[in-house]
């Protein structure tokens, strides 16, 4: 079965996303309480939310009248996607030429590459 390509977020989408894979699931409160300050208002924050639930990346369970909302996107799969289109786009599809990018502009440390070596020769 293919993989269904996931929208990219916008700035203010992956802030709102980041609060919510954190606490898992959570009321409009909770995921305020989960940005870090200096937040956007609550109102603001709650139509991000509406926004993410049009893109398919949150769903909600109505309790009374408040709602719960939690991810139908996983963190693992929104990376994946996108460390895999900027490979792509920028990368030429190598993952070895970005890592490569990456140690280049001392983004990643060779301690880090070579742990990350040791890693995958398990």
């Amino acid at each position: 079965m293919e993989t269904q390509e996931i929208k990219e977020l916008t700035r203010a989408e992956e802030q709102v996303m980041q609060a919510i894979w954190s606490i898992q699931q959570g009321f409009a409160n909770e995921i305020v309480a989960a940005i870090d300050p200096p937040r956007p208002a609550y109102n603001t924050i709650l139509t991000v939310v509406r926004i993410l639930e049009k893109k398919g990346f949150v769903g909600h369970t109505t309790f009374n009248k408040s709602n719960r909302y939690y991810p139908l996107v996983s963190r693992e799969d929104y990376s994946s996607q996108i460390l895999g289109r900027m490979a792509r786009n920028y990368f030429g599809s190598s993952f070895r030429n970005m890592v490569s990018f990456l140690v280049d502009k001392q983004a990643v440390s060779l301690e880090d590459l070579e742990a990350l070596t040791k890693e995958l020769e398990k």
